[in-house]
């Protein structure tokens, strides 16, 4: 089957015209990355869309998220509680009585727990 028959001539010589012309630079997108980074480059398509409406720019959930990708927004997940220790403090602390000896003589002589919080997997 040839070309001709597929596509019509007017068309093939429109969309080779369309890519030798520079893409338009749209007021949205321009709008979108200006409210991402004013947001912290924390929100995602959802919460962009309803900032967006907000300002009286009505697009669709997937449009915006199409333009994201378009223009490599990708949001940022901040931590929301770091643990850290503290070794620099005046409060009392216990003296270290076991001394890592955990093989004791007699039964109930020493009792040890663990109190640390387990790390999630990254």
């Amino acid at each position: 089957m040839s070309i001709r028959g597929v596509v019509s001539r007017s068309g093939f010589y429109a969309a080779r015209q369309r890519t030798r012309q520079a893409p338009v630079v749209c007021g949205t997108r321009v709008r979108l990355r200006s409210v991402f980074e004013a947001t912290g480059r924390s929100y995602g398509s959802r919460r962009l869309r309803q900032e967006l409406a907000a300002e009286g720019i009505e697009l669709g959930r997937y449009r915006v998220r199409r333009l994201m990708k378009e223009l490599q927004l990708k949001p940022i997940w901040k931590p929301k509680f770091v643990h850290t220790t503290d070794s620099n403090h005046h409060l009392p602390v216990y003296e270290n009585v076991l001394d890592r000896q955990f093989e004791q003589a007699e039964a109930n002589r020493a009792w040890v727990s663990d109190i640390s919080v387990p790390q999630q997997a990254a």
